[in-house]
C-alpha cells in the first residue's frame, strides 16, 4: 500500500504554468507561418506577390483539419516496426480527456497535439519559396495535402515518437532540424528537379519587390522562433527550455554577422536580404543543436551556418537548378549543419549527458547524427519527387508559359498584390487653347485647338 502511495505522489500532474507556457509557445510557432508568407512573398516579384502568401496560408487549413482527423495519430500515435505511429482515440482528436496528460509531461495531450500541429503547418510552407512564380494553387493544395500525409506525419514520427527508429537510436534533434528544415529543404529540391526552371532563369532580373516586407517577415520569424524552439523541451522545469532560448538568440546574431561579413568580401555590399536570409539560416542550425550545446557554442554553429549557407545559395547557378528563394540553401543546408555541429559541439551538460567530439564524447553521437540527416534526406528528396510527378502527369503542377510571364497573381487569384489606380495626379479634362497659326500672307491669327491637359 506504501508502495502504489508513492507511486501516485510520483506521478505528474497537470502545471498550469506549463500548460500556458506551452500554449504562448504554440501561438507563436502559428505567427511563423504568416512571417514566412511575409518573408517570402518580399522576395518574388510584384506579380506573384499574392501567390506566396497564399501558399503558405493555405497550409494553415489542409494541414490543420489533417492533423485532426489523422495526422496525430500517425505522428505520435503507437509505433508500427519504427516508422509510423498509430492510435484509434486520436483520430479525430475525440478519444482525448481535457486533462489528460502527455505522457511522462505535465501537459495535456491537447496542447501538445496543438503545438506539434503548429510545426506540421509550418513544413511545408517552408518548401513553397522554392516553387515560385510557376506552380498552379490547385497542384500546389494537393501536394500539401499529399505530403504532410506520406512525408512528414512519418517523418516526424521517427524523429519524436517513441518508438520512431531515429528517436530509438538516440539522434539529437531538439524542434526540427531533420524533421522540419532537413525535410522540407530535401523536398523542395526534389520538386524542383521535376517541374523545373523559371522562365528567365539565369537570364531576366528577379530582384525582391519589397525589402521591408522581407525583413519584417524574418523579424516574425525570429520573434516566433522562441516558442518553436525554447517551447520544444514542453515545460520550464529545470533550465533546459532557457538555454534554448538564449542559445536561440545567440546563434541568429552570430549567423547575421557571419553572412553580412561574407556578403560583404564577396560581393562589396550589407544587403538586406543578406542580413534577413542569415537571421533565416542562424535560426535553422541552431533548431536542432540549441538544447545540446553552450551560448559559445551557439556562436559557433550560427557563425558556421552563416558562411556556409550564404555560400551555398549560389549553387543554383552552378548546377542550372532553380531554388527560386534558396530553400535548399538555407533550410536544407542549414539543417544539416545544424545536426552534424550537434556531433561536435554538445558538452552533455544541456538536454542529455552526450557529449560531442570536443567535449571528450568520441564521434558515436555524430555517426547519428549522420545517420538521422541522411535518412530523412534520402526519403523526402524522393518522396517529393514522385509525388511532384504524379501531381504533374495528371493535374499538371506548372502554369502555362504565358500565365507566368503575365503574372501568376492575376492568374490564380485573379487579384494583384498593389492597387495604383488610386494614385497620381487627379482627373483628365478637355480645355480650349488659343494657337497662333500663319496665314498665305504671313500674317499671324488665332485658330481654337482643342488640348488634353492634365488637371
Amino acid at each position: 500500500m506504501a508502495a502504489a502511495i508513492t507511486l501516485a505522489a510520483d506521478a505528474p500532474t497537470l502545471s498550469a504554468a506549463n500548460t500556458g507556457f506551452m500554449l504562448i509557445c504554440s501561438a507563436l510557432v502559428m505567427l511563423m507561418t504568416p512571417g514566412l508568407a511575409f518573408f517570402y512573398g518580399g522576395m518574388v516579384r510584384v506579380k506573384s506577390t499574392l501567390n506566396m502568401l497564399m501558399m503558405s496560408f493555405i497550409s494553415l487549413g489542409i494541414v490543420t483539419v489533417l492533423w485532426v482527423l489523422y495526422g496525430f495519430s500517425l505522428a505520435f500515435g503507437t509505433d508500427s516496426g519504427g516508422l509510423i505511429g498509430w492510435n484509434s482515440d486520436y483520430l479525430g482528436l475525440s478519444g482525448i480527456g481535457i486533462t489528460e496528460l502527455w505522457d511522462g509531461y505535465t501537459i495535456p495531450v491537447y496542447v501538445f497535439a496543438v503545438f506539434q500541429l503548429m510545426f506540421a503547418v509550418l513544413t511545408p510552407a517552408l518548401i513553397s519559396g522554392a516553387l515560385a512564380d510557376r506552380v498552379k494553387f490547385t497542384a500546389w493544395a494537393l501536394f500539401v495535402a499529399l505530403w504532410a500525409t506520406i512525408v512528414y506525419f512519418p517523418v516526424a514520427h521517427w524523429v519524436w515518437g517513441s518508438g520512431g527508429w531515429a528517436f530509438e537510436l538516440g539522434v539529437i534533434d531538439f524542434a526540427g532540424g531533420t524533421a522540419v528544415h532537413i525535410n522540407a529543404g530535401a523536398a523542395a529540391l526534389g520538386v524542383i528537379l521535376v517541374i523545373g526552371k523559371r522562365v528567365g532563369f539565369k537570364k531576366d532580373p528577379m530582384r525582391p519587390h519589397s525589402l521591408p516586407l522581407v525583413m519584417l517577415g524574418a523579424a516574425l520569424l525570429w520573434f516566433g522562433w522562441f516558442g518553436f524552439n525554447a517551447g520544444s523541451w514542453l515545460g520550464n522545469d529545470d533550465g533546459v527550455g532557457a538555454l534554448m532560448f538564449i542559445n536561440t538568440q545567440v546563434a541568429t546574431g552570430a549567423a547575421v554577422l557571419a553572412w553580412l561579413i561574407y556578403e560583404k568580401i564577396r560581393h562589396g555590399a550589407f544587403t538586406t536580404l543578406g542580413a534577413a536570409s542569415g537571421a533565416v539560416a542562424g535560426l535553422v542550425a541552431i533548431t536542432p543543436a540549441g538544447g545540446s550545446v553552450s551560448p559559445l557554442g551557439a556562436i559557433a554553429v550560427g557563425a558556421i551556418a552563416g558562411v556556409l549557407c550564404a555560400m551555398a545559395v549560389g549553387l543554383k547557378y552552378r548546377f542550372n537548378y532553380d531554388d527560386s528563394l534558396d530553400v535548399v540553401g538555407v533550410h536544407l543546408v542549414g539543417g544539416i549543419l545544424g545536426s552534424l555541429l550537434v556531433g561536435f559541439f554538445a558538452t552533455g551538460g544541456g538536454q542529455s549527458d552526450v557529449a560531442g567530439l570536443f567535449y571528450g564524447g568520441g564521434l558515436d553521437q555524430f555517426w547519428k547524427q549522420c545517420a538521422g540527416v541522411f535518412g530523412v534526406l534520402a526519403y523526402s528528396l524522393v518522396a517529393s519527387a514522385v509525388l511532384a510527378l504524379l501531381i504533374d502527369k495528371t493535374l499538371g503542377m506548372r502554369v502555362s508559359e504565358d500565365d507566368e510571364v503575365a503574372g501568376i497573381d492575376q492568374v490564380e487569384h485573379a487579384e494583384t498584390a498593389y492597387d495604383f489606380s488610386g494614385a497620381g495626379g487627379g482627373t483628365v479634362r478637355s480645355t480650349t487653347v488659343p494657337a497662333p497659326v500663319a496665314d498665305a500672307a504671313g500674317k499671324g491669327e488665332t485658330k481654337a485647338e482643342s488640348k488634353k491637359v492634365d488637371a
